[in-house]
């Protein structure tokens, strides 16, 4: 099965940085969703994910993972 995913980050976020890099370094492309002023909104964000506090917000083909530390553990039991 392709795998799609989705990268909601900001500016000068490390974690989100991680992500994006542990995503490319295991072989996968990604959508990057970035909050910023002109780009996505946080209003935006919220209808993906309503309950999202923190940075990144990850989904793989449009199911949540959750952050950083959801996505390492994901791709230890589905890579």
């Amino acid at each position: 099965m392709i795998k799609h995913f989705t990268v909601w980050s900001k500016d000068n976020c490390a974690y989100c940085t991680r992500a994006k890099e542990l995503i490319t370094l295991k072989g996968y492309a990604y959508e990057e969703k970035k909050v910023t002023q002109g780009g996505y909104t946080m209003e935006q964000l919220l209808e993906t994910v309503p309950y999202a506090r923190t940075f990144p917000q990850i989904l793989v083909n449009g199911e949540l993972i959750g952050g950083y530390e959801h996505l390492v553990t994901w791709f230890q039991t589905n890579d």
